[in-house]
Parts: C-alpha cells; sequence; structure tokens
C-alpha cells in the first residue's frame, strides 16, 4: 500500500485527507505561507521536506506558487508522484510538470491513470467518479463507490440516490454534487470554466454510465 502526504498552506485538503486515509496511509502537514515577497527567500522547513520525502505520492494543496515550486524541486527526486491540486495560471503548471513525475489537474474528480504504478495505485481508488447501482423495478436499492473523488462528493451523492427512480438520474447526481458543496472553483479562481460544472458532469456521466451498464 502507498504511502500519501498531503501538504498545504490554506484552508484546503482536510476533505482529501478525512477521505482517503480510509484506504491509504496517509499524512496531513501543514505550512505557513512565507511572509517575503522573493522567491530566494521561500524555504520549505527541513523537518517538513523529510517528512515529504517518506512519501510515495504528494498531493500539493499549496497556494503560495513559489512555495510549491520550492518543494516540488526539493522533493520530486525522492517520491513517486506529485499531484499539484492546487494551482494559478498555465506557466506554472507547465514549470511544475516538466519535473515529469508531477501532474496539475483542473479538478482532483478528473483524474485517471496514466501508466505510472504509483499513481494509479491511487487513482484506482480516487479521482474521475465511478460507481455501480442496484435497482427493483426503476428505483436505485444501493450504489456501490467503485473510484470516489477525493473530496467525497462521491460518497455523499451516492448515499443521496438510494430511493431514488433512475429517471433523470444522471441529472440530481450532478446536481447533489453542487450541493456538497463542491470547493472546485475556490481552487481554481483563473480560469474560464467552472471547475464545480466539470465535478457535477463527471458524476452525472458516472451514473449515467452505471444505469447503461445496468441495462445492457
Amino acid at each position: 500500500m502507498i504511502k500519501v502526504i498531503i501538504v498545504t498552506d490554506g484552508p484546503y485538503g482536510d476533505r482529501t485527507f478525512d477521505t482517503i486515509r480510509e484506504d491509504f496511509e496517509t499524512v496531513y502537514l501543514e505550512l505557513e505561507q512565507p511572509d517575503s515577497m522573493f522567491m530566494d527567500d521561500v524555504e520549505v522547513p527541513d523537518d517538513i521536506l523529510t517528512e515529504l520525502r517518506t512519501a510515495d505520492l504528494v498531493i500539493s494543496y499549496i497556494l503560495h506558487p513559489d512555495l510549491v515550486l520550492e518543494m516540488v524541486d526539493q522533493i520530486h527526486e525522492d517520491v513517486g508522484w506529485i499531484i499539484v491540486a492546487a494551482w494559478r495560471g498555465e506557466g506554472l503548471k507547465n514549470q511544475l510538470e516538466d519535473y515529469g513525475n508531477v501532474s496539475c489537474p483542473d479538478t482532483m474528480c478528473e483524474l485517471v491513470e496514466n501508466g505510472d504504478p504509483v499513481y494509479d495505485e491511487f487513482v484506482s481508488k480516487f479521482g474521475k467518479p465511478v460507481v455501480e447501482i442496484q435497482m427493483e423495478g426503476n428505483k436505485v436499492t444501493n450504489v456501490d463507490v467503485i473510484r470516489a473523488a477525493p473530496c467525497g462528493s462521491t460518497h455523499y451523492v451516492s448515499k443521496e440516490m438510494v430511493g431514488e427512480d433512475i429517471t433523470d438520474l444522471p441529472t440530481r447526481a450532478g446536481l447533489k454534487v453542487q450541493l456538497f458543496p463542491c470547493r472546485a472553483p475556490k481552487l481554481r479562481l483563473f480560469v474560464d470554466e467552472c471547475k464545480k460544472g466539470l465535478a457535477s458532469n463527471f458524476h452525472s456521466q458516472a451514473f449515467q454510465d452505471a444505469i447503461d451498464r445496468k441495462v445492457h
């Protein structure tokens, strides 16, 4: 089983920690945002770096761009994969992904396998939602979550769909995500497309796929 470390310098990451620790050894680390405006003065404490290097997978919710760059530069050779869940600007994304074992998804509910064994072990459980449904007639009697959004929204929506009619079930599932509430817009403020809408669409599609598999 892989070890996952979540690192943050702000209000994000706690939901992911609460969700994934049921399936993986998971550690939650908090950093202070640097006071200096100069990158040369940005440092990640040695004790934090030492802990991060024990991870197979690091998930970063660091909002300060210089801090996340410094962290990735210091640890990328020592860990299997780094997911930067909070980032701003295509330039920063490109710079981070140039390290080779770093990905910067628009949302954490879009993750699918990429061939890397560490990343794929994580994504087998968390990422783009996959569900299976059981029905009696047109009523949903149970929803099994095969792969869940790391924030916990898939489990929330799945419980809410039990007892519902399958008519328009995908649409209702997508709407329920927005009531969770999804935090996606706060992580990616500087983009044109609403990321909450993407999260909603991913869950709608997961339930549509589950219905199609059941019916056919």
